[in-house]
């Protein structure tokens, strides 16, 4: 990823570019030029060793102007990407304010914040301190992170703040308690009335309800107003200019009727402590909740940072040193001992054992390690030990890799998100508008005493609003689902994959290395009669051993893994367009296909059924004679993964049609489509011709997931509407995908789509929740149900009520870490689940992710 450039800004309207393609002057003076005619640009300097240029101008200048202007002229500008951690963000209306101010900075191509993370993203060439005192000038606090990378400090601030959210609570709760006494239980128990009217006095009561909700207002509940009122002095108003205004106006109403009740008009000197501190602790409530739930949302990348070692034991010479993990280089051979995790990327030097994968790729088996086999930082060495040479660490290796894609994915926004910050922009000054119409409404229409019931009604719009939850209805749900993807070894490189997913038509599917395993071997051996298998293999092998054709490969290493001493070979010969020929020890070995056999007069009808079936699964058969006796009918192929034919009809299972794309002959695809029930196959296809293909397939269905693992296959995942790359594959497959399946196993696919569909759910879940929560009760606060039924709602229930709807957005969030993969449930579980919409993990996952 790259930095962001951080430029010397010559005046108050400077943009800094970064400029790829420049060799000489003479493209100095181009891109120069180029920029000084864009409309508003006052001077341009380009320099070349740095590779970028200067740009002032009087007004700011729209950064895609200048971008189009260097693109034009033959170069390029990259885009380079800054993260912010915002602090202060409370609400969906916040996020729209932050974005608009970083958008406005010169130099800005495109600017998101997320209220879930609490970061912004930057992409464009600007001075990051232009960002951050945009951000400042807001209303709100910036620093500059590291893209993709733990945030230790924003750990300890979230700590810190759920902590003082807890202590304001109590202190609030402790303090309105006395105040809901005096006040509501007089007027609800008249035991309580009596009581006080004998004892303090009505006016003393008041008294003490004011001291007290003076505390609560301006001890535990000052978050509200140094953050609210300063925003509703710029004519930006936020969540907490809704709670200021609501309880000020309730506290003061009650201030005038306490302190100089002559003012206000007769029937109307009533107090309202209580609906200010009630409201004021409720509220309070709801942010401890919320924050507590908020932290649950990134309990994936938490663990998946705790998997990395702090420790490394590290060879120097003939001592093993203890050495932070930051001090390891590329090269140390690091001794990784039984029950530890592995700290890094390496490959094994000595030692055999079985490594713990699961944080990887989902997967709860353990693999086989010994000399020669990679392993993957994170990952946790069982019962032997092994020695490493390090290949990746620190932010290369596999896993800190992950942490970073799945970030990136947990900050982007959706395509449905579109609409709520369309809403949300001008939501909270939409509602302070509804509030004003139904003061004056009610002051002028309403019954004695028209000013208490204005007072009060306007009070419960303004505190039932609740913009928090619409903010909280995305992101929360990508955090939560995109997190559950990475334990289970989906990752989501991009957010927008999990909508794009959600609505494919069809999955087309490369063929080898993807369906099947990507390496030939040897399936079918049948003998003649009189002949021994163990035998024949070892002879045609020796013989095969000679060639490096993929099949003479298969052959031998299916020799090797039994175990078969192979003869020696002389008088070696390959007859072109026939097969081989050699002497094995003492016997003459004949290989190759059916003509070459009757070429040399041997009838191979006795093997016509075996050579008749292996047709059909679209193998080619070859014979082997041996002393001039046909010995053996044989077949090398790709097998077919031991997972894809669930994987295929998981898929089927979810309404989507399967292709396969290849570039084998017709009838070995077709033979593989057979068995494993695939819709429409595209054979023949050269490498060129892939994307091609997606894009008939795309015409002919709608929108298309292409799933690949090879380089040739990079072109058609980028083509594809969305791509995933099988993680076995090779790295430029995997930068051209959305998707990656870490298991190196299509059944990732299934459990990426029906994660994608439980994800896109959840937020319209979610986002019908908020809308409708607001749609419904802002009306009801305001007072529309008083004239059929005579309803009015409180300002103590309104701050119940919105407490409690982003606690609700958030905990439907947080059922996504219990999905369940597709492929993992039984079918007695499936039923239960088709029934009940449970999304219970599964025990093997479950331990993986813990």
């Amino acid at each position: 990823m790259n930095a962001p450039v951080r430029g010397v800004s010559a005046g108050r309207n400077a943009v800094i570019l970064p400029i790829e393609g420049m060799s000489c002057a003479s493209c100095v003076g181009r891109v120069e030029k180029a920029l000084k005619a864009v409309p508003g640009v006052e001077s341009a300097s380009v320099n070349l060793a740095t590779e970028r240029a200067e740009v002032t101008a009087e007004a700011p200048i729209a950064y895609g102007a200048l971008v189009a202007a260097v693109e034009d002229a033959g170069y390029a500008v990259p885009s380079t990407r800054t993260e912010l951690a915002i602090e202060g963000m409370t609400c969906a209306s916040c996020v729209a304010r932050v974005e608009r101010a970083l958008a406005a900075v010169p130099g800005v191509a495109a600017a998101r914040a997320n209220l879930a993370t609490e970061r912004a993203t930057i992409e464009g060439s600007v001075d990051t301190a232009l960002l951050v005192k945009a951000v400042e000038d807001a209303g709100y606090d910036a620093r500059v992170v590291a893209a993709g990378s733990p945030d230790a400090a924003a750990v300890a601030r979230k700590e810190a703040e759920t902590a003082g959210l807890k202590r304001d609570l109590t202190l609030a709760a402790l303090l309105s308690a006395p105040i809901v006494v005096l006040e509501m239980g007089s007027h609800l128990v008249p035991a309580i009335h009596e009581l006080i009217m004998q004892t303090v006095g009505m006016q003393t009561s008041w008294y003490l309800q004011f001291a007290l909700t003076t505390l609560v207002l301006f001890v535990p509940g000052r978050r509200f107003y140094t953050k609210g009122l300063p925003a509703l002095a710029r004519f930006a108003p936020d969540m907490s200019s809704l709670v200021a205004v609501g309880t000020l106006a309730a506290y003061l109403y009650s201030l005038v009727a306490t302190f100089a009740p002559q003012i206000l008009p007769p029937g109307t000197v009533n107090v309202y402590y209580e609906a200010a501190a009630v409201i004021v602790t409720l509220i309070l409530l709801g942010r401890f909740l919320e924050a507590r739930a908020k932290g649950r949302t990134s309990e994936a990348i938490k663990r998946l940072v705790g998997l990395q070692p702090r420790i490394a034991h590290v060879r120097r010479g003939d001592t093993i040193v203890d050495l932070d993990i930051g001090e390891v280089v590329a090269g140390d051979v690091v001794e990784v001992r039984p029950g530890e995790r592995v700290p890094i990327d390496g490959n094994v030097l000595e030692g055999e054992s079985y490594i713990d994968e699961s944080m990887i790729t989902g997967e709860p088996i353990p693999v086989a390690k010994a000399a020669g086999s990679t392993v993957v930082g994170g990952t946790v060495n069982q019962k032997g030990a092994l020695s490493v040479r390090a290949t990746a660490i620190g932010d290369a290796t596999v896993l800190a890799q992950i942490i970073r894609m799945v970030e990136e994915a947990q900050g982007s926004k959706l395509p449905i998100q579109a609409l709520v910050d369309r809403v949300t922009m001008w939501f909270v000054p939409a509602v302070i508008a509804v509030a004003s119409a139904t003061f004056v409404i009610w002051l002028i229409l309403g019954p004695d005493p028209a000013l208490t019931f204005a007072v009060v009604n306007a009070v419960a719009v303004l505190i039932i609003a609740c913009p928090c939850a619409m903010g909280l209805a995305t992101p929360t749900s990508i955090m939560v689902g995109t997190g559950r993807g990475a334990e289970m070894g989906v990752l989501f490189r991009k957010g927008e994959a999990l909508q794009l997913l959600k609505d494919a038509k069809v999955v087309a599917i490369d063929k080898t290395g993807t369906v099947t395993e990507g390496r030939p071997v040897l399936t079918d051996l049948d003998v003649a009669e009189g002949f021994e298998r163990g035998a024949v293999l070892a002879r045609v092998a020796a013989v095969e051993a000679k060639s490096e054709h993929p099949i003479a490969r298969a052959i031998v290493d299916a020799a090797a893994q039994e175990g078969l001493r192979l003869p020696e070979i002389s008088r070696f010969e390959s007859i072109t367009g026939f097969g081989v020929t050699a002497d094995a020890g003492v016997a003459r070995v004949e290989i190759g296909a059916d003509r070459y056999m009757r070429s040399l007069g041997l009838d191979v009808a006795p093997f016509a059924a075996t050579a008749s079936r292996l047709a059909d699964e679209g193998k080619s058969p070859l014979y082997a004679a041996i002393d001039g006796k046909l010995a053996a009918i044989i077949a090398v192929a790709d097998p077919i993964k031991a997972t894809s034919p669930d994987a295929i009809a998981a898929l089927h299972g979810l309404g989507l049609k399967v292709a396969m794309i290849t570039g084998d002959n017709a009838r070995t695809a077709g033979a593989i489509a057979r068995q494993l029930g695939i819709d429409e196959v595209v054979a023949e296809v050269p490498p060129e011709g892939k994307v091609e293909a997606v894009r008939r397939l795309k015409q002919a269905y709608g929108r298309l997931a292409f799933v690949g693992d090879g380089i040739n296959d990079a072109p058609a995942l980028a083509e594809a509407d969305v791509g995933l790359a099988v993680g076995t594959g090779t790295d430029v497959a995997i930068e051209a995908a959305d998707v990656v399946l870490m298991s190196g196993n299509i059944k990732g696919v299934a459990d990426a789509f029906a994660l994608s569909k439980a994800t896109i759910g959840n937020i319209r879940q979610n986002l019908f929740w908020a809308f409708a929560y607001n749609v419904v009760l802002i009306p009801v606060a305001a007072g529309v149900l008083y004239p059929a039924f005579g309803i009015l709602l409180s300002p103590v229930l309104a701050a119940g009520a919105m407490a409690l709807s982003s606690v609700f957005v958030l905990g439907n969030a947080l059922r996504l870490r219990r999905f369940r993969p597709r492929l993992a449930l039984g079918a007695h579980d499936a039923a239960n689940q088709q029934l009940t919409g449970s999304t219970g993990g599964s025990a093997a996952l479950e331990r993986s992710a813990a």
